[in-house]
């Protein structure tokens, strides 16, 4: 599915609405451009899923847990990843046997570890504020 996001908000609503039906073990991979919105859209989630902490962008920690929703929620930067073997360096599997959800921002640095993400791909659109966010459920890579 095709969405147009015109503001933060609107792209913090669509995560929250993705939240709603996501279970245990999902993984939620997000592909986009410095900036696009992805830890925006991260917010939406955890919004979602009833985490009240501060959501902020893992970029430096490589992982941000948040526990106290419906799920816990488990928020992965891989830029700074070498390859998607250092996934496993960090306790991946660890992360997916947990009971949560993980959402992996800058996906494509580990996409052979990730299986049958829910993938956003989020774009800048015509205007500054907008965004394309293109929502593609359970397909492998």
């Amino acid at each position: 599915m095709e969405y147009r996001s015109n503001s933060e908000a609107e792209t913090e609503a669509l995560g929250a609405a993705l939240a709603e039906r996501l279970n245990a073990g999902d993984v939620v991979a997000f592909s986009g451009d410095l900036g696009a919105g992805k830890t925006a859209f991260t917010r939406g989630l955890a919004r979602g899923l009833g985490v009240t902490e501060r959501v902020t962008s893992p970029t430096f920690t490589i992982v941000n847990e948040y526990e106290g929703g419906r799920l816990p929620l488990f928020h992965f930067d891989l830029y700074r990843l070498g390859s998607a073997e250092e996934l496993f360096d960090i306790g991946w599997e660890d992360y997916l046997l947990r009971g949560g959800v993980c959402a992996v921002e800058w996906s494509e640095n580990g996409a052979d570890m990730l299986e049958h993400p829910i993938r956003v791909d989020i774009r800048r659109g015509e205007q500054d504020h907008q965004r394309i966010i293109t929502i593609t459920e359970g397909e492998s890579t």
